[in-house]
């Protein structure tokens, strides 16, 4: 299932050039009314809150280096971001808890240092496919598709944390800590067809039980920070799905389509114009900044992002440049984790108030 809807554009060969220079700062944003539409204040905001999430990373898509070439970059040029850690996808139900090669093990050190490099890590769940057995370690050809089911109404909380716990626990044999989730999408026309009648049904989204089950799972120590940045479904603003106390479940919105190659690795979906032209003032990352929004995040697919062979990469380095050369002063980065919390103090602020 194809999480938008893309045009086609190429990249142009400028970007195949792009030097690197200085890096960005990531100092904390001012304080923005968490309410407030982009551009639709009399007061504009100085700083606008970058971000970015990247889905499908794993040791099978691209060398291993290239994590870590990644993770050099994001450091060098102090951006910030995430990228999912699909423990068992493309394995036939082995897990990265259990390397078998070089390569993984390689990527396994990589994804040890994420976090001080500036890259939060979500889990995306366990397969980005069916659901895992945990007890058989296997992969059942009849299990329910891990997004599909995060969305049935009638699944209780427990079992939902039974599962996320069970992929934490997994991820902590590696020294992985996880920070939030990403939906998987996929499943074909077989989830295409359930997703269909849940959405005539009025379940357009995780089910309030998942949601719930993030929470009592963040309240347990499960994730790394007190908030849960979750990508789903949505634009616009970030939604407070569940919340206890200093810790809170956040749905959070892209500004649109991902043009840095998606997961075909295609020319055809690359277009870094769409981000920031080159005169810095179009596209929507600098409508963003230009109309004083509180925050931005944008996202790409480790198929297309990677330094090896991703048709985005040198697109990416552009959008950061171009950010860099026309609104360095105008821009924080920050992890998605680290939005969530600045969103959750401005939320309990307000509810003192």
């Amino acid at each position: 299932m194809e999480r938008r809807s893309f045009l086609k554009r190429c990249v142009g060969a400028a970007a195949l050039l792009l030097p690197l220079s200085k890096p960005m700062r990531t100092a904390r944003a001012a304080e923005p009314a968490a309410d407030a539409e982009p551009g639709d204040r009399e007061e504009r905001m100085k700083t606008t809150i970058l971000s970015f999430f990247c889905d499908d990373t794993s040791p099978w898509r691209a060398p291993p280096s290239a994590f870590g070439d990644f993770l050099d970059y994001v450091r060098a040029e102090a951006i910030a971001g995430e990228s999912s850690v699909i423990l068992a996808l493309g394995s036939g139900g082995r897990v990265l808890s259990e390397p078998r090669s070089d390569a993984e093990r390689i990527y396994i050190e990589q994804l040890q240092r994420a976090c001080a490099c500036g890259i939060d890590s979500h889990m995306e769940v366990m397969t980005h496919g069916r659901r895992y057995d945990f007890r058989t370690r296997t992969i059942p050809p009849d299990a329910p598709y891990e997004g599909l089911w995060m969305h049935e109404p009638e699944v209780p909380a427990a079992e939902y944390e039974e599962y996320f716990e069970d992929i934490i626990a997994e991820g902590a044999k590696i020294g992985v800590r996880f920070t939030g989730l990403t939906w998987p999408g996929g499943g074909g026309p077989e989830a295409a067809a359930r997703y269909a009648e849940l959405r005539r049904q009025g379940a357009t989204n995780l089910s309030a039980n998942c949601w719930r089950a993030l929470l009592n799972v963040a309240r347990r120590g499960g994730f790394r920070g007190p908030t849960v940045p979750c990508f789903v479904h949505r634009r616009g603003l970030a939604e407070c799905m569940a919340a206890e106390g200093e810790f809170g479940v956040y749905d959070m919105p892209v500004i649109g389509e991902d043009r840095l190659g998606r997961w075909e690795n295609s020319p055809a979906h690359v277009d870094p114009d769409y981000y920031i032209t080159a005169d810095g003032q179009g596209g929507r990352i600098a409508e963003y900044i230009r109309k004083g929004a509180p925050y931005c995040l944008f996202h790409a697919h480790w198929q297309g992002l990677n330094p090896a062979d991703g048709v985005g990469w040198d697109a990416f380095r552009l959008v950061v440049a171009r950010i860099r050369e026309f609104h360095e002063e105008r821009v924080a980065w920050m992890r998605p984790s680290e939005l969530t919390d600045h969103l959750h103090k401005q939320r309990s602020a307000k509810d003192e108030r």
